[in-house]
């Protein structure tokens, strides 16, 4: 790592009530005051305000609050640019550049001390809390934080509701005037409806101003805190943030010396700014893992698809045997997935085309009674099935090369998996499981807790220090959205935490424009297992009373995998689907998971998104563009390819009748001869997109 700072104390006083710090391209100025004893801060873009007067504190329970009658106390001023390298990542190498403020505050009638830290990026702000060490102040509950967001007009924003327990909503395109829960379909999200009210929504918040700034609202290095919502002032465009409570109302328990989450407030003129932003990353404490030659990419394929299109279960017995089930006994229902003879299925297609893993759905006891009831016992994570035999799939597949991919569903019931946890990861070891996808369907058990609040934050992120441990990695669903600790801990491969490609199978499904939303606001906290890939488009192709599909054409199944970034990507559709289709797998086969290089070449939220990625062990280029339901015509230029070079462009794109609802498997697959002087015109259809491999020759 290269490291450049600059520390200066500016004053040692109590007359200056106000501060101001640059950017290092000094386009971002943030103005710190205090307002008759209340912190506050001020945001301009290019001499041009985006955040208003807000202001800033901490309230706390049973104690003097940390919002007003402060004083100025010292300021200290540094600079910081440095370099450093992820274990995996979208490029090989991240700058961290930043211009920092730290404002040391003192509340003489309770004498107490709160610092409050700025960091001004290129591309945004930052700020956090934090507590030193003090007398007056070592053990408190925070009940709220008193920070603000008073924004200079009706942006247009999208948005999804303020659910404690998911994220799994499609994203709504409105004014942030219009923002109104209650007049949107909550079951196009599987949350538990927990709702928070219906002006809070979730960050990170995507805006665009009227004037044609990006901003966005959002968190980073979210430890031993709950989940920041967004609570939106009606009438006004204020945005306030609203903490996720526990069990009993209380938000925080915390300990001096400490820190709050950083608020992140990201702003460009160019949206590529915002979705190619390492800020979050930057703003996590570096890898504290010392030998991380064992944390690698996967390329995988599974036994999941099978059961969301209905093709088999996750249990052994069926729900109408539950009771049976409960009882021990265990009678075959026949449309059991996690088979021995189906695993080696798997195992077989992913050692022939070249991928790492395989994940096995339902190879454990305890799936015929699991959802909706609150039980605390339902899985002990080492009990296969009858019908899965552990050896005889670890030694198949170590015979063909292939790794096994574990799978732990928690039905929610967390302190039932902490106590099984070591035993597990035991297992893990013994068979050479390397990773495993852990699942939090349901309420949380602690009963009252939500997977946004802070005993969960705490668990997610225990659950990735632990298995770093036993040197293994970990996939979360239905956790809380990561907000960059995976440079902490890179073995926390990826997550999901927001809706993803299964909602295709059996709900209304993602619309075209969910894929272009994304990348604006879940993956700017860190990877996601989004499992594309689906060739299948129609889920007619199983029952024909069905009406699902998948809202994309095939084609954009394939770019996906370059859009949407992630060390750990599955091929998600059936082995059958892609041997009928074999031509358009070739890319799966083909296309990176680690990185060297990547470029944002256009972008829009909510509309279209094109990205060029380096392969981190080659001089192979990949790209993929995607759009939402419209139709679009482009050319991009590929002077990103290395100079002096001849490259083989194999280009998978929509036919020219492709359309996302009435032909989605419509494709055209043809090479060219390029260089870096070249241009290539794209054309995709509604709902589509374009794939692109780039070899050199």
């Amino acid at each position: 790592m290269k490291r450049f700072a600059f520390i200066g104390l500016l004053f040692l006083g109590l007359q200056v009530h106000s501060q101001s710090i640059q950017s290092p391209s000094k386009k971002i100025t943030l103005n710190f005051a205090l307002s008759d004893g209340k912190p506050t801060y001020q945001i301009s873009y290019q001499n041009k305000p985006v955040v208003l007067k807000s202001y800033m504190g901490v309230k706390l329970k049973a104690a003097r609050d940390l919002d007003g009658n402060l004083r100025i106390d010292s300021v200290r001023q540094r600079n910081v640019n440095e370099t450093w390298e992820p274990v995996l990542g979208e490029q090989s190498h991240i700058n961290n550049n930043y211009n920092e403020l730290t404002i040391a505050l003192y509340q003489e009638l309770a004498d107490r001390k709160i610092n409050i830290i700025f960091r001004v990026f290129d591309e945004g702000v930052a700020f956090r809390y934090d507590f030193p060490k003090q007398s007056n102040l070592n053990y408190f509950i925070v009940t709220d934080e008193v920070s603000e967001f008073n924004l200079t007009g009706d942006h247009k924003a999208f948005w999804i509701p303020g659910d404690f327990d998911s994220q799994e909503y499609a994203y709504n395109e409105t004014k942030l005037s219009e923002i109104n829960t209650e007049k949107i379909d909550l079951n196009n999200g599987i949350g538990l409806k927990s709702i928070a009210g219906k002006y809070v929504v979730q960050s990170p918040l995507m805006m665009k101003t009227a004037d044609n700034v990006y901003l966005n609202i959002f968190e980073a290095a979210v430890v031993n805190y709950p989940v920041m919502h967004l609570d939106l002032v009606p009438n006004e465009f204020k945005l306030k943030s609203h903490l996720v409570p526990n069990a009993i109302g209380d938000k925080a328990y915390l300990q001096t010396p400490c820190v709050s989450p950083w608020r992140t407030i990201m702003m460009s003129d160019d949206a590529r700014d915002i979705v190619s932003s390492k800020m979050i990353l930057n703003l996590n404490e570096p890898c504290k893992i010392e030998d991380t030659a064992w944390i690698k990419p996967m390329k995988y394929v599974g036994i999941w698809w099978e059961m969301h299109v209905g093709k088999s279960t996750w249990d052994y017995a069926g729900s109408q045997n539950a009771q049976n089930a409960a009882d021990g006994q265990l009678k075959p229902s026949g449309k059991h997935g996690a088979t021995t003879e189906n695993t080696k299925r798997y195992i077989d297609f992913a050692a022939k085309n070249g991928f790492d893993g395989v994940l096995v759905e339902g190879w454990n006891v305890g799936w015929e009674d699991w959802f909706g009831n609150w039980k605390e016992d339902v899985f002990d994570f080492t009990t296969p099935y009858p019908d899965f035999d552990l050896k005889a799939v670890t030694d198949y597949a170590k015979s063909k090369g292939i790794k096994m991919i574990m799978h732990h569903e928690t039905s929610g019931s967390v302190a039932n998996y902490e106590r099984h946890l070591d035993r597990a990861l035991d297992l893990m070891k013994q068979y050479g499981y390397p990773a495993a996808k852990s699942g939090y369907v349901g309420r949380i058990i602690p009963r009252g807790e939500f997977h946004d609040g802070q005993t969960m934050v705490n668990h997610f992120n225990f659950v990735a220090r632990r298995f770093a441990v036993y040197k293994l990695m970990v996939n979360s669903h239905e956790s809380s959205r990561p907000t960059g600790y995976s440079r902490t801990y890179p073995n926390y491969i990826a997550a999901e935490a927001a809706r993803g490609n299964e909602f295709n199978a059996w709900s209304n499904g993602n619309p075209p424009m969910h894929e272009t939303i994304l990348p604006f606001t879940r993956l700017l906290g860190g990877p996601m297992d989004y499992t594309p890939g689906i060739f299948e488009i129609k889920m007619s192709a199983y029952d024909k009373t069905k009406k699902e599909q998948v809202h994309t054409t095939l084609a954009k199944q394939l770019a996906l995998y370059v859009t949407m970034y992630s060390p750990l990507q599955m091929a998600a559709d059936l082995p059958e689907n892609y041997e009928k289709y074999i031509d358009a797998f070739q890319f799966i086969k083909d296309v990176a998971v680690d990185w060297q290089d990547s470029r944002y070449l256009e972008a829009e939220p909510g509309d279209y998104l094109t990205v060029a990625r380096k392969d981190k062990h080659s001089e192979k280029w990949f790209l993929g563009g995607i759009t939402d339901e419209n139709a679009r015509n482009t050319e991009i230029k590929l002077d990103f390819l290395s100079p002096n070079k001849k490259y083989t462009a194999t280009i998978y794109e929509d036919g020219a009748d492709a359309d996302w609802e009435k032909n989605p498997k419509s494709y055209v697959i043809k090479t060219v001869q390029v260089t870096s002087k070249s241009k290539i015109k794209l054309h995709l259809a509604k709902g589509g997109g374009t794939a692109i491999s780039f070899q050199p020759n």
